[in-house]
């Protein structure tokens, strides 16, 4: 009797196991735009290669969900810019829903500050919802008897004021407090007084909301004497 018939029967033989494809890819469009926002958050810009490592990839594996890094800003910008209120244009009067849509738009950036200098800077084109998102805005401009000529003049106005709020909004409460007021006491007096008019507000959300009601007011007589 041999040694295998002594051991009794043996165990049928198992052929290597292959490995099988991921159930999930390991990055999709939608995390290399969120990885990409955590980078421009963190470092104010990124590189696809800082991207690639960021999502523990290598460099070529973004190429199969995105075309580049201008595709890459694109998708940023429309995940940003989902979070501005354009809705409200189709449920209040002009004004009205101007007043909550410049809120969200302040927000929205504020969460975001890196991104104010990158997307001055970077086309609209390719951002598919954020062009929507304008679409609408300057629809209702439209539908409030704003002059075609004049719309965009007044909206880029208005974001310029919005996007400076939100960088004033992530900056130090304290930009105007000096060691020395002796070295500026009116700066310093009223400086104290405003920040005693507003207890329980950062200056820069105090800051934000009056400078919006004095824009709002003279866009009110900029509508009056353009329709004129």
């Amino acid at each position: 009797m041999n040694a295998d018939a002594a051991d009794g029967p043996r165990a049928p033989r198992r052929s290597p196991r292959r490995a099988g494809r991921p159930v999930a890819p390991l990055i999709t469009a939608g995390s290399i735009t969120e990885a990409a926002l955590g980078l421009l958050d963190d470092a104010g810009d990124f590189t696809m290669s800082q991207l690639a490592r960021r999502l523990g990839v290598g460099a070529s594996a973004l190429y199969n969900h995105v075309a580049g890094k201008e595709e890459v800003l694109s998708r940023v910008r429309e995940l940003v810019s989902d979070r501005i209120d354009t809705d409200v244009f189709g449920v209040s009067p002009f004004f009205d829903a101007l007043l909550v849509w410049a809120h969200s738009y302040r927000d929205a950036f504020a969460r975001h500050p890196a991104t104010i200098a990158v997307f001055a800077t970077t086309a609209l084109d390719g951002a598919g919802r954020t062009t929507e998102m304008y679409e609408r805005v300057v629809d209702a401009f439209l539908r409030a008897g704003w002059p075609e000529d004049d719309v965009m003049t007044t909206l880029v106005a208005l974001e310029d004021f919005i996007l400076g709020a939100a960088l004033d909004a992530v900056a130090p409460a304290d930009m105007f407090q000096l060691r020395s007021p002796d070295d500026a006491p009116t700066l310093s007096r009223v400086t104290a007084a405003s920040r005693r008019s507003v207890p329980g507000r950062r200056p820069a959300q105090a800051s934000f909301e009056a400078g919006l009601e004095a824009m709002l007011t003279g866009l009110r007589v900029r509508l009056a004497r353009l329709s004129s």
